[in-house]
């Protein structure tokens, strides 16, 4: 979650943390189905999205608290989401899966 559990991130957080419940929710209703839910969870990536409205101290400041001391990109990702959409990820069901680099 981009801003962790920091002020100012409230509505963002709260919006985050209902897509997290509706994917476990969502799970067990498509039983039977052979359809998986999962919800990714991407750490600040470096998008438009991201960059827009910060400065470069704010955004020096993500750098700084990530463990790998740097944003993530969309390659870092994309194979994860891609592998969800095989057969190989069956058995991975009503998860949120962080793919963020340990940033929290």
């Amino acid at each position: 979650m981009v801003g962790g559990l920091k002020p100012g991130f409230g509505a963002y957080a709260a919006s985050k943390a209902a897509v997290e419940t509706m994917v476990k929710i969502l799970a067990k209703e498509l039983k039977g189905t052979a359809i998986t839910a999962n919800c990714v969870a991407p750490g600040p990536i470096a998008t438009e999205m991201f960059f827009n409205g910060k400065t470069e101290e704010m955004v020096q400041k993500v750098i700084d608290e990530s463990p790998l001391s740097r944003l993530g990109e969309t390659k870092d990702v994309a194979p994860f989401v891609g592998f969800l959409a095989t057969d190989a990820s069956e058995w991975i069901n009503g998860q949120v899966i962080r793919v963020n680099g340990g940033y929290c």
